[in-house]
């Protein structure tokens, strides 16, 4: 209920904003994590695709599934002899007779009908249709664990970007107290012009790295809203920022690294399954086929005009029909090669994919490990950089540290600040992707029932 009030409400500030994107807050849609995930899950256009290709596959096993029920046909059909075939016989006194055979007008219509009773073949294509089935919802499954991976990226990253402006920004105001404090000093004699124009490149040196940061954010923000499915003239803002991610990090130290619900090993699984399948359904080829037919029909011949002298009768007829393939020029030998070759392909590639899997598991494990212990690290590394900041302020007010020792502890701060956001950011893309290659996204619980 509540992400359909999500997207209630976006759908609504979107019709709301019309042409033109609106910046006010009302039309300002706050949006977690969970949210975009939820509405991803519910509204991205792939996801439904996926969805459909499921029910698609299903209609095509019934499909199959049809050619096991009896086949019925009704047929008629109407015949003018334009000249009537002429048979000869040879007659008792050694004279050769013409015989015409048939009449001007013939029809001929009823029902005919057919049902397999032994089709192996058939039989295990069905189980082709199943498999089909499962790869589809595997696939669709896939997309989701795919979509949320994507959805948390683009998240983190404009998250990244905002916590990195605000840094830049808090940065830049300071410069401008500073520019404007110097500039005061100038006019009253007790600051040099080169401290003023120090002061000042200080300010505009940090304009550029602004404008890079908003330039990112509007990108991210569209990056997200495709993702979501979302109108992109709609203004969307996270509510979260790196530093709530920060008190769960420690809970994931530990996972379980098994790959059984890897979706590309359960694709290729599938796969297999498939191959193993269809080499079942060309072993079946060999064999005999059994089929049942009847057949009620009704016909009439007459001279002359068509639409008289009908003269009807009805016939009818049931048989089976055994059909035992004896030689096809050695196809049916050379497709059953490739199914077998095809098998054994399988499980090499199966072999190489896990043996790939367990690198990047163990290389997002690894990242996960350096970025809590940078974080750890840049933590302790922004409170040092924010107190010997707040001496060399101190030192500065009595006039015993310079401007440009000023700007340093400034500079290292606001370094010391991005590189701390910067190691969560690596932690959280980092557990995104180990979730992403262990096929964990807890995605049912976003999905709308």
């Amino acid at each position: 209920m509540y992400n359909k009030l999500i997207i209630m409400l976006a759908l609504a500030i979107c019709t709301m904003t019309g042409a033109k994107a609106q910046t006010s807050g009302a039309d300002n849609l706050l949006l977690s994590l969970d949210d975009c995930i939820r509405i991803a899950l519910n509204e991205n256009p792939t996801i439904k695709v996926a969805e459909m290709e499921i029910e698609r596959v299903d209609y095509s096993k019934k499909e199959t599934l049809g050619q096991l029920l009896p086949e019925v046909n009704f047929s008629g059909q109407y015949t003018r002899n334009l000249a009537l075939q002429t048979i000869y016989m040879d007659a008792g006194d050694g004279q050769t007779r013409a015989i015409k055979m048939g009449r001007d007008n013939t029809y001929n219509t009823g029902f005919s009908a057919s049902i397999p009773l032994v089709v192996p073949q058939l039989w295990k294509t069905l189980k082709l249709s199943d498999n089909q089935i499962l790869q589809n919802m595997e696939k669709a499954r896939a997309s989701r664990i795919d979509l949320v991976n994507q959805v948390k990226n683009a998240y983190y990253s404009l998250l990244l970007a905002n916590d990195s402006k605000r840094v830049i920004e808090e940065n830049h105001e300071t410069a401008k107290l500073n520019a404007d404090i110097f500039a005061k000093k100038f006019e009253l004699g007790t600051a040099s012009e080169y401290d003023m124009l120090r002061a000042n490149v200080a300010v505009t040196n940090l304009e550029p790295s602004i404008l890079e940061a908003e330039n990112s954010i509007n990108q991210l923000k569209l990056q997200l809203k495709l993702l979501m499915g979302m109108d992109a003239r709609l203004n969307i803002t996270p509510s979260q920022t790196l530093d709530d991610f920060k008190g769960n990090m420690y809970e994931h130290a530990l996972v379980d690294t098994s790959l059984v619900n890897n979706t590309a090993m359960k694709s290729l699984d599938l796969q297999t399954d498939y191959l193993q399948k269809a080499l079942d359904v060309q072993k079946a080829s060999w064999w005999p086929t059994l089929s049942g037919s009847a057949n009620l029909m009704w016909s009439s011949m007459s001279n002359g005009n068509p639409f008289k002298n009908f003269m009807w009768s009805k016939s009818s007829s049931v048989g089976l029909t055994l059909a035992i393939p004896l030689f096809q020029g050695g196809r049916r030998y050379y497709r059953q090669k490739q199914a077998e070759i095809a098998v054994r392909e399988m499980k090499w590639q199966r072999e190489n994919l896990e043996r790939s899997l367990h690198v990047q598991v163990q290389n997002d494990l690894n990242s996960i490990s350096k970025s809590l212990k940078q974080i750890e690290s840049n933590e302790g590394g922004v409170r040092q950089a924010t107190k010997a900041n707040e001496i060399m302020q101190q030192s500065f007010k009595i006039g015993s540290g310079t401007f440009i020792q000023l700007r340093d502890t400034e500079d290292a701060l606001m370094s010391a600040r991005l590189a701390y956001y910067q190691a969560i950011y690596n932690f959280l893309i980092a557990e995104s992707n180990l979730e992403h290659v262990l096929g964990n996204a807890p995605i049912n619980q976003y999905i709308s029932k």
